[in-house]
């Protein structure tokens, strides 16, 4: 929502000395979800808006048919010239950003009438295929990756910290680098650090609120976490603010500014082309394997801990979102053909 529809969807111009609490909730608003959710959110209002006036009819208030029928131009690759049919994940983010759109708005939509639920319940039995996902960054993988990057520079410094935090502490892109040195030291900070002789205490809000994340120190300075970050504030000579910055001036500076969330995506796939992770894919093939995620999902997937611990850490509600994340780590450790007698 902007500040415009949310001045804009009362009867009446609000009373002067409600302004400051109009400012107020438009911050709130934009604080109940990502950056990166509301900018998918948009995008797809815009979308289904081009489509409605291609139509000559409305997106507003909601019409349970019209939806049906744009998701069905989705689904079939005719609801934009040009475009390839959507994949079934997009066209239910689309349905959920018509959704939250149309709430906001002040006119909600019925998912669950028949002309939209029966026409979703059909796309996922036609579309519907595995999930594909990201390749999970594997210790041996990480430590190849570690090794391409640069010890005696600023950007190497900080690219080794953030590899390793994100790894062991099972953090996602946005939570990395939304790490602050202290507590309530920014206002766009996501979490703080707290550097104990045990480890590192990490504070993240993330999806499901707020938790405490601990990251251990590592068995070799080499591989450490804790090492790695404290390296990289001694020499980037930081005291207070974003922990993970940009480096400018041929990296010899170091910015005020928070990195990117897309950056850590950046670096990961970077890294690990660099050190020929799953070498036996093409390069086009390898680039599309890893992400962010690799980093959660290779803690998830090598961590020989009980499950509780490695939920507890990534911050999931359920054992079974965990197991998600678990690429290889019980692959074939179970053989039930033998189990069986044969």
């Amino acid at each position: 929502m902007t500040a415009k529809q949310l001045t804009t969807t009362h009867a009446t111009p609000l009373p002067g000395q409600m302004e400051d609490l109009a400012d107020r909730a438009r911050g709130y608003v934009e604080a109940a979800s990502s950056a990166n959710t509301r900018r998918a959110y948009a995008s797809d209002w815009k979308h289904f808006s081009a489509w409605c006036r291609r139509q000559n009819v409305s997106p507003l208030p909601p019409d349970p048919h019209v939806v049906g029928l744009y998701i069905t131009a989705c689904a079939s690759g005719t609801a934009e010239r040009g475009m390839k049919a959507n994949t079934v994940s997009t066209i239910e983010r689309r349905l959920s950003a018509i959704g939250w759109n149309c709430a906001q708005r002040g006119a909600p939509l019925d998912r669950k009438d028949r002309a939209i639920a029966t026409v979703m319940a059909g796309i996922r039995n036609t579309h519907a295929s595995p999930p594909r996902q990201k390749e999970a960054i594997l210790p041996e993988d990480l430590i190849a990756m570690l090794e391409t990057l640069d010890r005696g520079t600023l950007r190497g410094m900080r690219d080794r910290a953030m590899l390793l935090t994100g790894f062991a502490g099972g953090l996602r892109r946005s939570e990395i680098v939304g790490l602050d040195l202290g507590r309530d030291q920014t206002e766009d900070g996501r979490g703080w650090i707290e550097i104990l002789d045990k480890g590192l205490l990490v504070m993240v809000r993330g999806k499901t609120g707020w938790r405490e994340v601990e990251i251990g120190r590592g068995s070799s300075d080499a591989t450490c976490p804790i090492v790695a970050v404290e390296t990289w504030i001694r020499f980037a000579k930081l005291a207070r603010g974003p922990l993970f910055r940009r480096v400018r001036g041929q990296g010899k500076d170091v910015g005020a500014d928070r990195l990117n969330d897309r950056e850590v995506a950046r670096l990961v796939k970077k890294a690990a082309l660099a050190a020929g992770v799953r070498g036996d894919l093409s390069e086009g093939a390898r680039a599309d394997k890893f992400s962010g995620h690799s980093l959660r999902a290779g803690l998830a997937s090598s961590a020989e801990v009980d499950e509780r611990y490695v939920q507890k850490q990534l911050g999931h509600a359920s054992a079974e979102m965990t197991r998600k994340y678990q690429r290889r780590r019980d692959r074939f450790r179970v053989n039930l053909t033998k189990a069986s007698g044969l």
